[in-house]
């Protein structure tokens, strides 16, 4: 992978491990397929309902499973479709805040699952709240009164929103991507990123909407993108699949899910350090030195935020390997990758403002 890093000196070319497709170990949870939904519809929640919102229950059972996604029913062995399980408005306030402080649950959807239960248990235990991973009102209350502002705002459509450029879905051929860019398939898509949220429930909030046309007021989750600073070390849990930042005093700055390696090719193990950042990577697959079973021929994939590495690398001293974002957030956590640290592209960006060459970062 070809990197324009932002060094303390001259700029380093590198090439990453895990641009390769996720190796073929399954999904703990399949991803929605949003749909349009009719205008006149009511929305899926109001705004009135997530404000106010309490969890309905904790955090998923032992067994780390996530629900099916909202919006996208999945069909039962008699062919007629399963119930979707409905987004809790306590749920999306809570991801919503936890995204501002930032204990990362990776994308808003308003359903409990690992990346929430472990970001709460994160949470409570950088503020002294105790073991555990309840979505409770006592947490929901702590994380209130810290940040009093409203989770959900309106935003309206610009012409520079719909306007693109966009690009043809993935379907996974780097010859493809190289040919048709990389850029977000639809203005939903990038609406959907920039504000955290999944599409499905982006589309179930504003019901009818043409996000291709501009001039439209869409309700959207009141997120942040405040930058980190004075990371000094980041732990990355390859158990847990999950990203830690701490500052120099060993506090707990950031806590963010993650997708690391695979037991067909594991992530590092032991300690390594940042040797610079790269935003707006572009990827280069060079055969002579990592093969995935991608042909003979070099390929580069320009820069995009549906880039096999997404928006931003941090390149380590292990070569070919890096913490980087993704081309779809709806698996972080969830599936494997090919030896890098993958977090959604948001999460990924927030950690890369905050950290410099000489960060230590251990895998454990």
């Amino acid at each position: 992978m070809s990197l324009r890093l932002i060094l303390a000196s001259a700029s380093l070319i590198a090439l990453a491990a895990c641009g390769a497709p996720d190796p073929a170990e399954p999904a703990r949870s399949p991803p929605g397929a949003p749909t349009q939904g009719q205008a006149g519809d009511p929305p899926i929640l109001t705004v009135e309902q997530i404000e106010a919102g309490v969890p309905a229950a904790s955090a998923p059972d032992a067994t780390g499973a996530e629900p099916l996604p909202p919006l996208a029913p999945a069909g039962e062995e008699t062919g007629a479709p399963a119930a979707p399980t409905p987004p809790d408005p306590g749920l999306v306030r809570l991801q919503i805040l936890l995204d501002r402080t930032p204990f990362s649950p990776g994308m808003i959807d308003g359903l409990a699952g690992d990346n929430t239960r472990q970001a709460i248990a994160a949470y409570r235990k950088a503020n002294n709240l105790g073991e555990g991973d309840a979505a409770d009102a006592a947490l929901l209350q702590h994380l209130a009164a810290a940040d009093t502002g409203r989770v959900m705002a309106q935003y309206v459509l610009t012409a520079a929103d719909v306007a693109g450029p966009f690009s043809p879905p993935s379907t996974g051929d780097l010859s493809d991507l190289a040919r048709s860019g990389v850029h977000y398939a639809s203005a939903r898509e990038r609406l959907a990123e920039r504000y955290h949220i999944t599409e499905a429930l982006l589309q179930g909030l504003n019901p009818g909407v043409d996000f291709r046309r501009a001039g439209q007021t869409i309700i959207v989750p009141a997120v942040t993108d405040t930058p980190l600073a004075g990371v000094a070390r980041i732990v990355v849990d390859k158990t847990e699949r999950s990203a830690r930042a701490y500052d120099a005093s060993g506090k707990l700055l950031a806590f963010y899910p993650a997708t690391i390696g695979s037991s067909e090719r594991p992530a590092p193990s032991g300690t390594v350090t940042v040797t610079g950042v790269a935003p707006e990577p572009n990827y280069t697959y060079d055969p002579s030195r990592v093969t995935y079973d991608r042909g003979t021929e070099k390929i580069v994939v320009p820069a995009g935020p549906n880039n096999p590495v997404g928006t931003v690398w941090i390149d380590l001293s292990r070569d070919t390997y890096g913490i980087h974002g993704s081309p779809d957030p709806s698996k972080i956590g969830k599936t494997a990758s090919n030896g890098c640290v993958r977090l959604t592209n948001w999460d990924a960006e927030q950690l890369a403002a905050g950290v410099r060459p000489g960060v230590v970062v251990r895998f454990v």
